[in-house]
């Protein structure tokens, strides 16, 4: 692989003994088998390392703008003193992003970091400040010309054009600026009173898929096959309600967070994610650390989904999979089920795979074509 020792040039490493009060982390404790970039002497070892997490403070363009770590650090001091489940999954701390000038020289930094850590085929977690940060994340793909499908969780939807705030307009510049790299974009867990009819009407005509707040609710496993077919996955805290996430949410409804846990981990699943934003988290408002402790479980959780992804066969390893060929008037189709984690893919009429659900296969089998199988077909 290789060297990426060149990445301590743009962030600052972080102390283990600050993040507990002095203290030895035990051996079984996240805080004592994770990899950290802990003085300028030592770099982690990244060749063994399947995921990564880098800490960004940068908030400059929400409000009121600031940049601080504070956000980062207080999530690693929960995260830390979680107990070390997945002896299968390596993780390396690299740090905090360093400071900019300005907030366009904070996305290239960020660009910069993650690009060589997807090109050597890492996950990066990204421990981050406001919600705009998705647009840096964006361009670490754009920038070696990765064509790459994203999702984005989020109570809102941020295309207001003309926004002064970066963390309310990104999404205008990650979707429309030319050249695009954006095959397909989902947008999981809005709600439907914070958002202008005529964003839903413009993302539907470029064939994008939105799901709104009850739909995820009503089914999480629904969700599974979009995050197991994303590249880039941002959240924004805000997408659960206040009771759970109390120093970030925007409203009283939302997901809860075993919900957000359950979505952390179907991302961790996934094969071709390569990096995932959590974003929004604010220190000042988070009493008790609430907030702070929920981000690290749902940490955890992907972190859980990234070790069931680890035992999934490759699709061309037929006998690990269940197969149905599915023959009817109006679809005719394969669907395969893995033996191993139980998900399932369909077969399209260009004999591509993809991700599907057993509601799918449900559907098939009654001779109804499933939604997903012609939203597919139509973006072709």
């Amino acid at each position: 692989m290789a060297d990426l020792t060149h990445l301590q040039d743009f962030i600052e490493p972080v102390s283990k003994a600050w993040l507990n009060d002095d203290q030895e982390y035990d051996p079984a404790q996240m805080g004592g088998a994770i990899d950290t970039y802990e003085s300028e002497a030592y770099f982690p070892d990244l060749d063994t390392a399947d995921i990564v997490l880098l800490g960004v403070g940068e908030e400059r363009g929400s409000f009121p703008p600031r940049n601080s770590m504070d956000g980062p650090n207080a999530i690693r001091r929960e995260f830390y003193n979680l107990y070390y489940w997945h002896n299968d999954v390596r993780v390396a701390d690299i740090g905090n992003l360093l400071p900019g000038q300005g907030l366009g020289d904070a996305y290239a930094a960020l660009s910069a970091v993650l690009t060589p850590l997807i090109d050597a085929g890492k996950t990066v977690v990204i421990l981050g400040g406001s919600h705009d940060l998705t647009y840096a994340q964006y361009q670490a793909y754009a920038s070696k010309h990765y064509i790459i499908e994203a999702t984005v969780a989020d109570a809102l939807i941020d295309l207001q054009e003309g926004s002064p705030r970066r963390d309310l307009s990104f999404l205008m510049d990650m979707l429309t600026e030319q050249p695009n790299y954006i095959k397909h974009f989902n947008h999981l867990a809005f709600q439907s009173y914070y958002v202008h009819p005529r964003m839903l009407e413009t993302l539907d005509k470029l064939r994008f898929d939105c799901y709104r707040l009850g739909r995820v609710r009503e089914n999480l496993d629904e969700i599974e096959p979009v995050l197991r077919n994303t590249d880039l996955f941002s959240l924004d805290l805000n997408v659960l309600r206040a009771s759970d996430a109390p120093a970030t949410a925007i409203s009283p409804n939302g997901l809860t967070g075993e919900e957000a846990c359950v979505l952390a981990r179907h991302a961790g699943m996934s094969d071709r994610l390569s990096s995932f934003g959590i974003y929004g988290y604010k220190t000042g408002a988070d009493k008790g650390s609430m907030t702070a402790k929920q981000v690290s479980q749902m940490l955890w959780y992907f972190i859980d989904g990234r070790s069931v992804k680890n035992r999934e066969a490759a699709l061309t390893e037929r006998e690990s999979f269940w197969e149905f060929h599915i023959a009817g008037a109006d679809i005719e189709t394969v669907f395969l089920k893995s033996k191993k984690t139980q998900r399932w893919w369909m077969q399209l009429p260009s004999n591509d795979f993809v991700p599907c659900s057993h509601h799918d296969y449900l559907l098939a089998s009654n001779n109804e074509i499933p939604e997903r199988w012609l939203r597919h077909q139509e973006r072709l």
